[in-house]
């Protein structure tokens, strides 16, 4: 059950043009769970409005829809979800907006099974994605709103993610939420936090982590995750270069992923080159949230070696591409092993 406020509670009162940094501090009823969460993620839970496109528009360009259709999806909220279908118990801290989009968010949330205790729903615009995709399942994404910038951490999400066997930030998170949790990540008793520099650096202006923050982040992190998209203009190159620079940054493990082009994990024991799965696609979003919780499973928590992680969390992302939303075919752990035993 979402611990959402009452409209008349501090927080509550707070009007849509209210600064960023304010603190969150009408958040849920402090208080532990009834089951700690295992892996706790922080990020957004949004509805994506994908358009079918012809093509992806170049500048000044156009193209047709013939088709709209909407789905859940959220970094924060597919990763949360990804984890669970893997068998983990799984709690998401995030802040949405109210009208029919946060109403919905709510709802979809409320009917699964992770912990979404730490969610709160707040009287402003519910954050939500326009997706453009073509006919291969490539994609380009816009994201408006304002509730996912607006999230700031609370005593309580700190002993959340501090329980938590595993805690997941994305990129997309406001910068004084990554601040609050770099501050947990030093501390002695913290859980192995995972990365995700979910996207480029002109992307986050305004509204995720700075560069000097993702640059503790490659430090503190257990787990520092990549796409070639976001590699390019933080490191100015992709692939097994860029995990060796992470690494050389002093990077404890490193995900570099390209898509369909596979991905270099690396870690003490050295670099992986490990080939993605060929599938047909219908749809890429969401591909690199079941990668991630692939990954937190079964290389953050799961003991194995980069090579297995790597070629499990390929199979999730695989399996995920095949299936309409960023969630349409998140895969059970049985459904993983399936997949790759058959191969």
């Amino acid at each position: 059950m979402t611990g959402r406020d009452a409209a008349g509670d501090s927080e509550g009162a707070l009007a849509a043009d209210a600064p960023t940094d304010a603190p969150d501090d009408g958040a849920p009823a402090d208080g532990p769970a009834p089951t700690a969460p295992e892996v706790v993620t922080v990020g957004a839970a949004t509805v994506d409005r994908t358009y079918r496109v012809s093509n992806i528009p170049e500048p000044d360009g156009g193209a047709y829809a013939d088709d709209i259709v909407e789905a859940f999806g959220g970094v924060g909220a597919n990763v949360a979800l990804a984890s669970s279908r893997l068998g983990r118990a799984a709690g998401l801290i995030a802040r949405i907006g109210d009208g029919d989009v946060g109403d919905r968010i709510v709802a979809d949330l409320d009917a699964s099974r992770i912990d979404d205790s730490r969610v709160r729903q707040k009287p402003e615009t519910s954050t939500h994605c326009v997706i453009l995709r073509d006919g291969d399942g490539k994609r380009s994404i816009v994201t408006a709103g304002d509730s996912a910038k607006r999230l700031r951490l609370t005593d309580a999400d700190r002993s959340s993610l501090t329980n938590a066997d595993a805690a997941f930030l994305t990129a997309y998170n406001p910068d004084p939420v990554h601040r609050d949790a770099l501050d947990l990540a030093g501390r002695n008793d913290a859980p192995p936090f995972v990365f995700d520099l979910s996207g480029p650096l002109a992307e986050l202006a305004g509204r995720g982590a700075r560069e000097e923050t993702i640059d503790r982040w490659v430090d503190a992190a257990d787990l520092f995750v990549v796409g070639a998209v976001a590699a390019e203009p933080y490191l100015g190159c992709t692939g097994r270069e860029a995990a060796e620079e992470l690494r050389s940054r002093g990077a404890r493990r490193v995900a570099v992923t390209a898509g369909s082009d596979g991905a270099v994990l690396g870690d003490e024991d050295g670099f992986h080159d490990l080939p993605a799965f060929e599938v047909p696609v219908v749809d890429e979003t969401g591909a690199g949230d079941a990668y991630v919780a692939a990954l937190i499973d079964r290389w953050v928590l799961g003991g194995v070696d980069a090579r297995e992680a790597g070629r499990f969390a390929a199979a999730a992302a695989a399996l995920n591409v095949t299936a309409e939303g960023a969630r349409g075919g998140l895969a059970t752990r049985r459904e993983v092993e399936t997949f790759l035993a058959e191969r």
